[in-house]
């Protein structure tokens, strides 16, 4: 007897796709388009919904499930999902990289790529296809809970970094045995928060998605990202999951992705509940199929509601087909008929956790770290013996090192303590093992920085995910901060080690505040009172605000969640083994109220300033220090009239002026000098590496297309207007530390 046409594997795929789909009954089918969790069994959902994928499985779970796919009539494999953000989340003892802002502050494509793919080996050996990643979200209000997901606050760096990963995670193409798919998400505007709440309506024009929340969604989709997630939002009134606009006009036809959709979780209940657009699921999901949307994530009711919307003329069956093809096609191109890519022991010995994925791990972390603030303390000489008091509550809290989606971040049941210890190198373990012969590490905590309580509005949200607990942060502790400070005082230098925890970022868990909180302003403030100089290594998720004893210090660092290697990253950088060479993804600011911040806002008429403090950030978009001095000189133009389908052409020279080599970071501005309506005051659009030695001078050469020295106009069209522009290049987005030269762009 012949194999039915599906299971050929030498027919093309849309053959067997179509054989296969006009063997699959309607409830079948939907079951296709549905991605359940796991957590609770698997049984259950294969049987009863014929769901076509699974996510927030557990290593065990994942080989229960295929064994009830096999007993199912037509055997179509499923696809298994995870959120593998930085790194195998949820697989204990897989490598965890630095978190995605954190690798953001590397500006290194190439780095990125290797991650992705290191990361990609490991997933795919334990039987997971499918990352739910990057996140392309632009991050400008820094109370939202996800920034450290993100890659910052710029459009150009964010397609840079997120397109790297897509390469990565995607390999040479889904037919090798090591891709897994990747997912650009969240599509679009789902950080435009209101107060910084997550997932709250994001008020945003046309305009304003085509200026700064597309660009990078458009450069990934035509640079293949097999599939987009849709963000929870609703954007002026229409959420995203049923916004035509959005996904059929845009997505579809002008950039022509013919990928996969699938929601965020429970999107489809959502149109149900919190948005209230329908009254019942059979209208909800109609509404969200005919939009455009392909799988659907944990919405259980979207099983009967989709049946009951053919049933009721609501929606057609063809465009069901429609959808379960595509994911068919990723089934098929994955040849996960062929082979389903069981969890492998052998490939996870050889694959996970390797030296190979360690080094890139380490580099990653080395080249994430920002140093903000150095008065000559850093690097600390290693011509005498020292003391070393190394206090604060992230000095030594390995789990908190790793940040969101990792282990004890609680989204895994599984692993709910987190990877293993052994694996992870703290700030304290770092200067232990580090720091010469004969120097002496001491330890203090210090400080708490928070206590949890129940939500007094229940456990559960309505789509009946958990709610996260209400913080209360902790009260300084005057016996902590004395034997802190008494360890301080009787050293060399103290590396305070502060930041934010778990509880307080991600999913659910925006802040009202960006201070440090608990007792760690107390802490400062007293070691800073010791005399001893002090170094800050800001251990956290995201930019906060620090107090004045803070920027008082001889040093101030920070480090984005670094991952399993940060500590060791950290001591090298403090005792000068290493360069410091990250740069700011992300603006720092001085205080909460300044929100949103980013480096490239309009001049207010009335000044920039509020009548009580400033509007200045911190640090801004760019910024990093290095330990020698790097100077720019002499930018050139080699032609400073150009058309449209012209590139900019120039030459800047680089010389390190100290005595320590150096990695610089050349970044390259545009400026629109007169726009026929309103736009950004500068537009990063290029960057570069140089190493040099000490004295070291190199001529860097740079390139920006006319056709990128665009704006989008008051018609919502991008366009590139003839006039005058200005390049602008430096260390930083700072107008001051930026050399110009100008250039016109003729009219057609």
């Amino acid at each position: 007897m012949n194999a039915s046409p599906y299971l050929d594997s030498s027919l093309p795929t849309s053959q067997r796709v179509e054989d296969l789909i006009a063997r699959m009954t309607l409830a079948e089918k939907v079951g296709q388009m549905m991605q359940l969790t796991a957590t609770d069994g698997v049984q259950s959902i294969i049987e009863d919904f014929h769901v076509g994928s699974i996510l927030h499985t557990s290593p065990d779970r994942v080989l229960e499930a295929h064994t009830w796919t096999e007993k199912s009539r037509l055997q179509i494999p499923l696809l298994v999902g995870e959120d593998c953000i930085h790194g195998h989340s949820f697989w204990k003892g897989a490598t965890i990289f630095p978190t995605q802002l954190g690798m953001a502050a590397t500006w290194d494509a190439d780095l990125l790529e290797r991650v992705a793919r290191a990361t990609a080996v490991e997933v795919a050996a334990t039987g997971i296809h499918w990352t739910f990643s990057p996140v392309l979200c632009i991050a400008r209000d820094l109370r939202w809970g996800r920034v450290s997901e993100t890659f910052g606050e710029d459009p150009y760096l964010i397609g840079e970094l997120a397109s790297a990963m897509v390469k990565g995670y995607q390999g040479d193409g889904l037919g090798d045995p090591t891709a897994i798919l990747a997912t650009a998400k969240h599509f679009a505007g789902y950080s435009e928060t209101q107060g910084g709440r997550d997932a709250s309506e994001a008020d945003i024009s046309r305009r304003k998605l085509r200026a700064w929340y597309l660009p990078p969604f458009e450069r990934v989709a035509r640079e293949g990202s097999a599939t987009f997630m849709l963000g929870y939002q609703a954007t002026d009134g229409v959420p995203i999951t049923i916004n035509d606009w959005l996904l059929k006009d845009i997505l579809r036809e002008e950039w022509g992705y013919s990928g996969t959709l699938i929601t965020d979780w429970d999107n489809v209940g959502n149109l149900v509940r919190e948005q209230r657009l329908f009254p019942d699921y059979a209208q909800a999901s109609a509404a969200a199929v005919n939009a455009g949307n392909d799988m659907i994530m944990t919405t259980p009711a979207f099983f009967q509601g989709a049946q009951d919307a053919v049933a009721q003329g609501l929606l057609e069956e063809s465009r069901i087909d429609q959808a379960v093809a595509r994911i068919l096609t990723l089934k098929f191109e994955l040849g996960l008929f062929e082979n389903p890519r069981m969890p492998d022991p052998s490939l996870q010995d050889a694959n996970i956790a390797t030296p190979a994925h360690t080094d890139i791990n380490l580099e990653s972390a080395r080249r994430s770290l920002v140093l903000l603030q150095n008065d000559g303390t850093l690097p600390l000489p290693l011509d005498a013996t020292k003391r070393i008091a190394v206090v604060g509550p992230n000095a030594d809290d390995a789990q908190t090192q790793l940040g969101d989606w990792a282990g004890s971040s609680g989204q895994a049941p599984w692993l709910m303590d987190g990877h293993p210890r052994e694996q992870i190198t703290t700030v304290l373990d770092g200067l232990t093992n580090l720091t010469p012969d004969g120097w002496t590490v001491t330890h203090s905590r210090g400080a708490d920085i928070l206590t949890l309580g129940e939500d007094p509005a229940g456990a559960f949200f309505a789509d009946g995910q958990p709610r996260p607990q209400v913080v209360f942060p902790s009260e300084p502790n005057r016996d902590m901060i004395a034997d802190a400070v008494a360890a301080a005082r009787d050293a060399d230098y103290v590396v305070a080690v502060v930041g934010d925890r778990i509880e307080l970022i991600g999913e659910g868990r925006s802040t009202a505040t960006l201070d440090l909180i608990g007792g760690q302003v107390a802490l400062l403030d007293a070691l800073a009172s010791t005399d001893t100089p002090m170094i800050v290594v800001v251990l956290a998720s995201k930019p906060l605000v620090l107090p004045p004893s803070a920027h008082q210090a001889a040093a101030i660092i920070w480090a984005a969640n670094p991952g399993m290697v940060g500590g060791q990253a950290l001591a090298e950088l403090i005792l000068g083994h290493i360069e410091p060479s990250g740069r700011l993804p992300i603006s720092f600011a001085r205080h909460v109220g300044q929100q949103p911040t980013f480096y490239n806002q309009i001049d207010a008429q009335h000044g920039t300033r509020y009548a009580d403090l400033t509007q200045e950030p911190a640090w801004v978009f760019g910024e990093g220090l290095s330990y020698t001095t790097v100077e720019y000189s002499g930018l050139s133009i080699e032609r400073a009239d150009l058309g449209r389908n012209d590139t900019v052409r120039a030459t800047v020279t680089i010389t390190n002026t100290g005595d320590r080599p150096t990695r610089e970071t050349i970044q390259v501005y545009v400026r629109d000098v007169n726009t026929s309506a309103t736009w950004a005051d500068r537009e990063l659009k290029s960057h570069s590496h140089v190493d040099l030695q000490p004295g070291e001078s190199a001529h860097v050469d740079i390139s920006v297309p006319v056709a990128d020295c665009s704006m989008v106009n008051a018609r919502a069209e991008r366009i590139v207007e003839a006039g005058d522009f200005d390049l602008l290049v430096g260390p930083s987005s700072r107008l001051e530390s930026l050399l110009s030269a100008r250039f016109t762009v003729r009219e057609p």
